[in-house]
């Protein structure tokens, strides 16, 4: 897990001595190239401000990165699951191809043992990740500035319907819907667990949320109608800082996050939300905790609702919300990645804390 990784400075200093106690323990991620390696890798080292480190293929494979083809990360993980290993490595071998059941079986594998093991291991399906990542390479082209049939070719998708029908399905209109003349920009934003999609204008960050969440497609809905049908695709400068941030976040440099913040919600809600935002990383409190704090102890229900209602997920952190006896609770975010979250976390406790310091699993 990434809290048991040592600091980024003494990683990177392993990774340019090539340091092979590391080996199978931390991956590199270089952002310059897209790849994840060993941290013996013989290629060329990158730039300690490319590298992101982590302790498993899988959160480098959600972060968005490919298997280096020199020192092949994939190799120790097809020695304990042969058909993960090669659908991973087939799919970064083809990430624009149209993956379907169908191949999975002419691979010579068993449909429901494979989505088991995919849903254990990341939180979604093969056939899931493999129209994510097709889908997010149309949407950066079109963030980029392309038009809507090289985002469509860049995708991978055969018919302009099937692309139309994916963005539909994310953002609630096709992308020749979209605003050519935006006030909300929409972004997509990699992380190592999972991709997640923004909604800024030029000064605040109105949604945060991972784009399998549920509600995401009535979020957007809400934002499109608050902006008068004028959201669209785009990179402003709160989205790039939020970028930054959670880039920070995950590598362990920091827990702070200072984009300017919009909030959609009532009086009681925006309260709630910025008592959650006093919460120190890698602690948690309960729902009456958070009720008591604001000076309405009967609201333990209200604040429940107003926690499920918040749509810029870990940086207002609802998942450092759990149960009064301990247990995680519910997070619209998948309650795995609220678990990988507080484990993140337990990282930026003083270390006195980490001590006592227990996540309820």
């Amino acid at each position: 897990m990434l809290f048991d990784l040592p600091d980024h400075d003494t990683i990177y200093k392993a990774l340019l001595a090539r340091d092979a106690s590391y080996d199978g323990q931390v991956y590199v991620c270089v952002s310059s190239t897209g790849v994840f390696c060993r941290l013996t890798c013989p290629a060329r080292k990158p730039k300690q401000e490319n590298c992101t480190f982590f302790g498993t293929i899988g959160e480098c494979i959600e972060a968005g990165y490919r298997a280096c083809k020199r020192c092949h990360p994939l190799e120790p993980m097809a020695l304990a699951d042969p058909a993960i290993a090669a659908l991973l490595a087939a799919l970064d071998e083809r990430p624009d191809y149209c993956w379907r059941e169908s191949d999975i079986e002419r691979m010579g594998f068993d449909l429901s043992t494979v989505r088991r093991s995919f849903k254990r291991q990341f939180g979604m399906t093969f056939l899931e990740m493999a129209r994510q990542r097709r889908l997010r390479d149309g949407f950066e082209k079109l963030a980029d500035g392309g038009a809507v049939i090289e985002g469509q070719l860049e995708a991978g998708f055969d018919s302009a319907s099937a692309f139309r029908a994916a963005f539909l399905k994310l953002l609630g209109k096709a992308p020749g819907a979209l605003s050519a003349d935006p006030l909300l920009f929409a972004d997509w934003v990699p992380t190592p667990l999972g991709d997640m999609v923004s909604v800024t204008s030029k000064s605040q960050l109105h949604l945060l949320e991972f784009t399998d969440r549920k509600a995401l497609p009535k979020e957007l809905e809400r934002l499109n109608s608050f902006a008068k049908g004028r959201l669209g695709i785009g990179r402003t400068e709160p989205a790039e800082q939020v970028k930054e941030e959670l880039s920070t976040f995950f590598r362990g440099s920091s827990s702070g996050f200072r984009t300017p913040l919009a909030y959609h919600g009532s009086q009681f809600s925006g309260a709630v939300w910025d008592a959650l935002r006093e919460i120190p990383a890698g602690t948690t409190r309960s729902y009456s905790d958070i009720a008591a704090s604001i000076g309405r102890p009967s609201a333990v229900r209200a604040v429940a609702r107003a926690n499920g209602a918040n749509q810029i997920a870990l940086i207002i952190p609802c998942h450092r919300v759990i149960g009064a006896d301990g247990s995680l609770t519910g997070y619209g975010g998948g309650l795995w990645r609220k678990q990988k979250l507080l484990e993140i976390e337990r990282q930026y406790l003083p270390k006195r804390a980490k001590v006592n310091h227990h996540v309820t699993s």
